[in-house]
């Protein structure tokens, strides 16, 4: 069972959770019916690959199948690198990053240099930071599945930009620049390679920004005099050469045959796959977007243009020593050969003495780089050889920081291997056995131990607030990490043939769920207490009073209070309120606020928690989908009070579901009754009875039901309804007309939040009933003032508005009105879907007109 009940935004999209179980299903069956005619070796080898693959979000300990043996054993006979560079979660080319990592056996990296932030979600309604790091948990799990690492900068997806001079200015181009700088010089690539060119095919201003960043890097990271700050930590770095990676979609190709290509579509009959096959599992991760990819299967070449360096003439490492002999220690090569030519799949054991014999040789290797990364691949080998599997859990999913843990140390060896335990360590307390605790055969043996929650689980990034462009990270060793990297662990020192070996396995709760099974949690811990407030924001257009709910939890024993930082021009009651509660607890208390007077304005709302004499502003927002593993952040406790002059016409709205948005939670704020209609209910019911009816963003790409229920919308508005449909993309609309008459939505958006907009038709009701509209109530607008406009409108329509991004020509396809019949059309694709939420007074008062129709 779940371990924590959800709120409604925070539950699990249970069509995304069918369509797994059924992919599932089917995944479970091919898998019998793929290996009937295999080999024996192949199927001890095949089926392991595909079972461990699938377990392996499941789990801290990394697999130890034959597959993975076999794969070790030849990673570890190669020393090179290359890193992957572009803008954002899904831009990476999955099947080169298969290629390179699990049949070139190189140390494969993606440095996103964002998390993807400002993208659309599909599955949910999580935007902004939200969405980031639901991408974050997507890219993660592409890369267990192609073998590549992961790497971030600090920069944040602000959304769509047309050109990189807009996207550096906002970025702030030297700070993230120090970040590719950083990632290259930890990493150390052999080779560097874009995804984008940096002359502007990519078509996006990010795209194009993360090849002009890669190219300075490329030149910086060799520079000792640039950013010397990171030389405590790090060392210049120069790579041998960077390139770009051809492309050839959306009518764009930067291929030609006079480049450098690589066929990336053969087959591994070890993990009894190719590429593209390993590629189609990786992509589809990213479900947020909409991005399950077919298997591909057979010859599929990748094309390179050098940048900078030498170009490659036979071989993408063309003048890199990628062998033992790059550190001047072939004899480890030859002794690895060996090994691995007199491993037996029957007994792995057999060849953990001369494996142990390998590392004291590798441990002396003089590069410290190659040391260090040989040293885990080939400590990780010996243990799945040995057959030693060891986790650690806590007890409880939760914890208030500062209180002790309860934890679990679980280790089993499941061969007869003469393994021992030296010490666990759980960062608090070290439990000491000398050596001379021996692991009995195939036992699973249990250690308890009490740790303390030492540090609040906040995603690193999200820890204090940060500008438009850039995350704020003042601790430069967090930079380029996907997660925390101080995140609870235990470290295990055993003994095996004599050596001292040091393992850290990453310490999470883990649970059994009927439906999913055993699933791992990562760790939260909290702040004593979280207080989440109901609403984001709270609007006023009077001075008449309004209650504000505050729900607050407990997660230790905890005596305090909660009070609201005080705000000029508002009065809030009481001052504070005590309590006395134990863990677990959660309760709800409320706040009377009111403006002092009618001038408009908007203030923040923040309440504090004070608990033995420390105050706390955190609330709580767990997020969970089954596709990536349980996301919990502790935002800021805030909301917006907004006084503004806002008129109301009519009150009851019904709402469309689309691919995800918090309109109808916006529009309930503003007193409107919105309720989502059911397919039953838009065919069946009398629609009449609401004043206006409302299509999430992306209804008609995502609901193929309307299809069917398309016509009664339309006798819903000739017989006197108010439709108002919200921006759908371009491609993959489900009908053949959205409205009464032609129009198209295209790609094109104004992504200048501030673009001057001008008024077409200012005597049109949607500008006037029942506010009037003013240059000003397009003032404060985030992120974008629209996307996907539309073009080829038919002359029943009126534009109401026309903008444009600096140096286009003029847009009047951000919003169009009809009247129809004895009802209103309204298709807008303004940004209302991240205005509203946002408290933007003006795209409050501007939507509430397109609610409104006058009577008669």
């Amino acid at each position: 069972m779940l371990s924590y009940p959800l709120a409604e935004s925070q539950r699990v999209n249970h069509r995304q959770k069918r369509a797994l179980a059924t992919w599932k299903r089917r995944f479970d069956a091919r898998i019998v019916f793929l290996h009937i005619f295999i080999t024996m070796k192949q199927i001890k080898l095949t089926v392991l690959f595909l079972l461990i693959a699938g377990a392996v979000f499941a789990q801290s300990a990394p697999p130890a199948d034959l597959t993975t043996i076999e794969q070790s054993f030849k990673k570890l006979n190669v020393l090179g690198s290359v890193l992957y560079v572009a803008a954002h979660p899904d831009d990476e080319n999955t099947r080169l990053l298969a290629y390179l990592a699990q049949e070139k056996h190189y140390r494969t990296g993606y440095l996103s240099l964002t998390r993807g932030d400002g993208g659309q979600n599909l599955i949910g309604n999580e935007q902004s930071e939200l969405l980031g790091l639901i991408r974050t948990q997507e890219l993660l799990a592409a890369r267990r599945v192609d073998g590549a690492e992961q790497f971030f900068t600090r920069a944040n997806d602000f959304g769509f930009s047309k050109g990189p001079e807009e996207t550096l200015k906002i970025w702030d181009r030297e700070k993230v620049l120090g970040d590719v700088v950083w990632v290259i010089r930890k990493f150390r690539p052999d080779v560097i390679i874009c995804r984008f060119p940096t002359t502007g095919e990519g078509g996006h201003g990010h795209h194009t920004s993360s090849a002009i960043l890669a190219q300075e890097a490329f030149t910086v990271a060799a520079d000792p005099k640039r950013f010397p700050e990171q030389l405590q930590y790090v060392k210049p770095w120069q790579a041998k050469r960077l390139l770009v990676n051809g492309f050839n979609f959306g009518g764009v190709n930067t291929t030609s045959e006079d480049q450098f290509k690589i066929d990336v579509g053969v087959y591994n009959p070890i993990t009894g796959k190719g590429y593209g096959e390993v590629a189609a599992d990786s992509r589809s991760n990213h479900k947020t977007q909409g991005f399950g990819t077919a298997k591909q299967r057979g010859e599929s070449y990748e094309y390179f243009k050098t940048i900078l360096g030498d170009g490659p003439k036979t071989d993408l490492m063309d003048g890199v020593n990628t062998t033992w002999g790059r550190v001047n220690a072939n004899a480890i090569s030859t002794d690895l050969t060996a090994i691995r030519k007199d491993f037996d799949m029957d007994h792995p054991e057999k060849s953990v003495p001369m494996l142990v014999k390998l590392l004291g040789s590798v441990e002396k290797i003089s590069d410290p780089y190659w040391r260090t990364l040989k040293t885990k691949e080939l400590n990780d080998l010996i243990a799945a050889c040995a057959g030693l599997w060891f986790e650690s859990y806590a007890t409880q999913p939760s914890y208030a920081v500062g209180d002790p843990m309860q934890i679990s140390s679980q280790v089993l060896c499941r061969y007869n291997a003469s393994v021992k335990i030296n010490s666990i360590d759980d960062q608090h307390n070290v439990q000491h056995f000398d050596g001379s605790k021996v692991i009995p055969a195939n036992q699973v043996q249990t250690f308890p131990s009490t740790g303390i929650a030492a540090k609040i689980t906040q995603p690193y990034w999200l820890e204090s607030p940060h500008e438009q462009g850039t995350y704020n990270i003042p601790n430069q060793q967090d930079v380029g990490n996907p997660e925390n990297p101080d995140m609870p662990k235990v470290i295990y020192e055993f003994i095996i043939e004599g050596k001292a070996i040091v393992f850290e396995r990453r310490l999470y709760y883990k649970y059994v769920d009927p439906v999913r099974g055993e699933v791992y949690q990562p760790i939260e811990i909290a702040p004593p207490v979280t207080a989440n407030i109901e609403s984001k924001d709270y609007i006023f257009n009077s001075q008449q009073p309004q209650t504000v709910q505050v729900k607050l939890q407990s997660f230790t024993k905890a005596t305090g209070s909660i009070s609201i930082k005080p705000i000029a021009g508002w009065k809030i009651a009481p001052d504070k309120i005590d309590f006395d509660k134990n863990k677990g607890d959660e309760w709800t208390i409320a706040f009377t606020v009111a403006p002092t007077d009618n001038q408009p304005k908007v203030s923040v709302f923040e309440a504090m928690t004070n608990v033995g004499g420390k105050t706390y502003t955190m609330g709580l927002h767990r997020i969970r989908y089954d596709h990536v593993p349980a996301i919990t952040l502790f935002p800021s406790s805030q909301a917006k009070l907004i006084n503004i002059d806002l008129k109301i016409a009519g009150r009851k709205i019904g709402y469309i579901e689309g691919a995800g948005d918090l309109m109808p939670e916006a529009l309930t704020q503003v007193g409107y009754d919105v309720h989502q209609l059911t397919e039953n209910e838009l065919m069946n019911s009398d629609l009449s009875v609401y004043d206006a009816i409302v299509t999430g963003v992306r209804a008609y790409n995502v609901n193929k039901r309307l299809v069917v229920e398309q016509p009664k919308l339309m006798t819903y508005v000739n017989n006197g309804g108010n439709l108002v449909v919200q921006y759908n993309n371009n491609n993959g609309i489900v009908v053949s007309q959205i409205g009464p008459y032609p129009f198209r939505p295209v790609n094109q958006r104004v992504t200048d939040e501030n673009a001057k907009v001008t008024v077409l038709d200012p005597q049109n009701p949607v500008m006037n009933y029942p506010n009037k509209i003013t240059q000003a109530d397009f003032d404060g607008w985030i992120q974008e003032r629209g996307l996907y406009f539309v073009s080829n409108i038919d002359p029943h329509y009126q534009a109401i508005l026309q903008m444009n991004d600096p140096g286009e020509a003029p847009n009047n396809g951000s919003l169009i009105v009809t009247n129809y019949g004895k009802g209103r059309f309204v298709y807008t694709s303004l940004d209302f879907f991240r205005d509203l939420p946002a408290g933007v007074p003006g795209a409050y008062r501007l939507f509430v007109n397109l609610l409104s129709k006058p009577k008669g």
